[in-house]
């Protein structure tokens, strides 16, 4: 497990910098070539034919124990969702498309060094040509027939221009310069920016508009793909690491929103005095006296939920998170698709968690969404799970600091929005109702991602099922409806991850 995980962050240097992995090289780019990606498989599947041969009951129980189940599903799961080719069809503002991964490593870049800058410089030198053979394995999945959604490129081509629209001093691309204080690595930052790596996302985005556009699917479930129901199933798998099928888990979904639609319902009439959920979420998300004055005032908010879960948190666990955390806006390129994430921290201690909140048009944002939010994304949520398994230092295998399923940490994240209710950390009957539509919005999505990937659901469709049972703004589910069809089965591991964690709880209360 240790070799494999040391060959994993030399494979993927981009989720070492991510997941905030110490002693390791911040100089490079994956290497996304179709080559580099054969050899990396051959060694997935030697991995997985030496874990074969070991009896996990002779070591049941034991740290090793722990190691064997984590790797054995991290390689069945990739090695499951290969016929997906996501290579092929990455076209995509998030889930793994080149510009939210290049961008993110923008704000998580060390610097500060005479070394760490000369990493930055050149894996900044680096990016012209993956974003090169990005653009050759788009060319080789058009000649195949895999693509990505038209929408969803669509949306690629207009964050591209927004980005090389910004001046380079506002640029996210230009990020470590801004938190290093060398001139000269600003200037030359600057002069690879401008000379390599804006010619390269120029030319991509030209690719995309003349070239790709055109050709890409009008369905939006990977179905439309070759092999895509399989790719489904396999990413269910993947995901949640639960054995169900679409149709079990539409039907889970679907029952799920009535559930919840009842415990809305009841919240409503004891705190809000009224029983009609639909209007009053209609309130809640269009009357002002409801949403945010600007943008500051939704920081202050979610500053404000983080800081009384950081006084409460100690009388309900032992082990606390050592590593800070800090509340920031998304980069104005990204700010209109985007909700909100929780980047970890370095495992030295050199960064914080981050916290990233679109705060985008606040006047039509409704403060009982915004509490429910923060606790997922802060404390009890991920950066409650997320620090303390990057922390454990030797108590658990170095795989268990690095590696997660979807389905244990979006789903934890899911809980801990109830379980902030428990600790009595939302403000009003507002925010605890905001948290159980949060929860439901959640559970549409085992409905809406099921309905685009097996039953041809449309665009349209997706969103309309979404406000009919959320009565979210627009933008909100148009975000979630853009998001899932190139990211199959990610939004199953919130609904389904939280649904089993309690299962889990009410076991052990039993």
């Amino acid at each position: 497990a240790d070799s494999y995980m040391v060959a994993y962050f030399e494979q993927h240097p981009d989720e070492a910098t991510q997941d905030g992995v110490a002693n390791v090289r911040q100089d490079r780019l994956p290497n996304n070539s179709p080559a580099s990606l054969a050899r990396w498989q051959q060694r997935e599947d030697a991995w997985l034919s030496s874990l074969k041969r070991i009896n996990p009951k002779r070591i049941a129980g034991r740290p090793q124990w722990v190691a064997y189940g984590i790797m054995r599903d991290a390689l069945e799961g990739s090695i499951g969702t290969r016929v997906c080719r996501y290579e092929l069809w990455s076209v995509a503002h998030t889930g793994g498309g080149w510009l939210s991964t290049i961008t993110s490593l923008a704000a998580l870049q060390p610097v500060g060094t005479e070394a760490a800058r000369a990493e930055a410089l050149a894996r900044w030198r680096a990016i012209p040509a993956y974003i090169t053979t990005e653009t050759a394995n788009h060319r080789e999945g058009l000649r195949r027939h895999y693509t990505a959604p038209r929408g969803n490129v669509q949306i690629a081509i207009n964050e591209l221009d927004t980005l090389l629209a910004t001046p380079l001093d506002q640029s996210p691309l230009y990020d470590p310069a801004r938190r290093d204080s060398t001139p000269e690595f600003g200037a030359a930052l600057k002069q690879i920016i401008e000379q390599d790596v804006t010619p390269a996302m120029r030319a991509y985005r030209d690719f995309l508009a003349t070239e790709y556009l055109g050709k890409a699917r009008l369905a939006i479930g990977v179905s439309a793909n070759p092999s895509g129901l399989d790719c489904y199933k396999a990413a269910i798998r993947a995901t949640t690491g639960l054995t169900l099928s679409p149709d079990s888990i539409h039907k889970i979904g679907l029952a799920t929103v009535v559930q919840l639609g009842e415990g809305m319902r009841q919240i409503a009439q004891r705190s809000l005095g009224t029983g009609d959920v639909a209007r009053l979420l209609e309130r809640l998300r269009r009357d002002t006296a409801f949403t945010f004055r600007d943008r500051e005032q939704m920081l202050q908010t979610a500053r404000d939920a983080l800081r009384r879960a950081q006084q409460a948190i100690p009388r309900w666990f032992g082990r606390l998170p050592r590593a800070a955390i800090v509340v920031e806006s998304y980069p104005a390129f990204r700010e209109r698709s985007s909700v909100g994430e929780w980047n970890p921290p370095a495992e030295d201690g050199s960064r914080p968690g981050i916290y990233y909140l679109s705060t985008y048009d606040p006047r039509h944002k409704s403060r009982a969404d915004l509490e429910p939010l923060s606790f997922h994304e802060t404390i009890p949520g991920h950066h409650l799970q997320g620090s303390i398994a990057l922390e454990r230092g030797d108590s658990i295998p170095a795989i268990g600091r690095y590696f997660w399923s979807p389905g244990m940490g979006e789903g934890w994240a899911e809980y801990a929005e109830q379980l902030a209710d428990e600790m009595g950390l939302y403000t009003s009957g507002i925010e605890r109702f905001g948290m159980l539509a949060d929860i439901t919005l959640s559970a549409t999505l085992l409905v809406v991602d099921t309905g685009i990937h097996t039953l041809g659901w449309t665009r349209a469709q997706a969103i309309d099922y979404i406000r009919e049972h959320t009565h979210v703004p627009l933008l909100r589910a148009e975000v979630v409806a853009d998001r899932y069809p190139v990211w199959p089965a990610q939004g199953l591991s919130y609904g389904l991850g939280r649904l089993e964690i309690w299962r889990l709880r009410e076991l052990a209360e039993r």
